[in-house]
């Protein structure tokens, strides 16, 4: 994925559905949410919560909620992004005309969706599922290729995780660690496991890469 300064940005270097995500994005800050960039996409706040993402998919653009499992959808259009996604909806939109003829749709979602962010309400997890911190069911939601990845993860390696996201008080300090665990959730690896492969206690790491001289892999 390119990396991207801005939304203004985002929307410029768009050459799949350009026009879709433009009127996708005049429609959603007309509601008064915020624009900013998180996950290298646009990301549409409300009082610093996450509300809305505009993105695109191979066959229009999408308008993804965050906690849109919560919402109500009389046309029943909220696709879910995967089988394990309990949160997280989408709605496609496959031409210009298409986002116009849904404008009053589309708004009343993202109001739903605001309403729903500022009674706090989420959905609970599953008897046998991990309570993940929001940050990381955000992120998830907002990145397919990081959800799969941390979904591989062993139960014990996802809970290890999430503790260790979960012991940080700031919102801001639990999105870093995050950024900064992302590279080792994508090699499959747990929050203790080498990465440099200097171990003398496998998987583990020992610390090895620290004494030996040499940059750490």
């Amino acid at each position: 994925m390119q990396d991207v300064a801005s939304a203004d940005q985002w929307f410029a270097d768009r050459e799949e559905w350009h026009d879709e995500v433009a009127v996708l994005r005049e429609i959603v800050r007309s509601t008064g949410l915020t624009e900013t960039l998180k996950w290298k996409q646009p990301c549409y706040t409300d009082h610093g919560k996450n509300i809305v993402i505009v993105s695109w998919l191979k066959r229009g653009a999408v308008a993804s909620f965050l906690k849109g499992a919560l919402l109500d959808d009389p046309r029943g259009r909220l696709e879910q992004p995967g089988e394990h996604a309990r949160s997280a909806r989408f709605v496609v939109f496959s031409s210009v005309d298409a986002v116009h003829a849904d404008r009053a749709y589309l708004e009343a979602l993202i109001q739903s969706a605001i309403q729903v962010e500022r009674a706090g309400l989420r959905v609970p997890p599953l008897p046998d599922e991990i309570d993940y911190v929001d940050e990381l069911r955000e992120r998830m939601a907002a990145d397919a290729e990081f959800r799969e990845a941390f979904e591989r993860l062993t139960p014990g390696r996802r809970r290890a995780y999430n503790f260790h996201f979960a012991k940080a008080k700031r919102s801001a300090t639990r999105v870093s660690r995050i950024d900064k665990c992302t590279e080792r959730i994508r090699m499959g690896k747990g929050l203790l496991d080498c990465i440099c492969g200097r171990s003398k206690r496998m998987p583990r790491c020992d610390g090895s890469h620290k004494h030996d001289g040499r940059p750490a892999g």
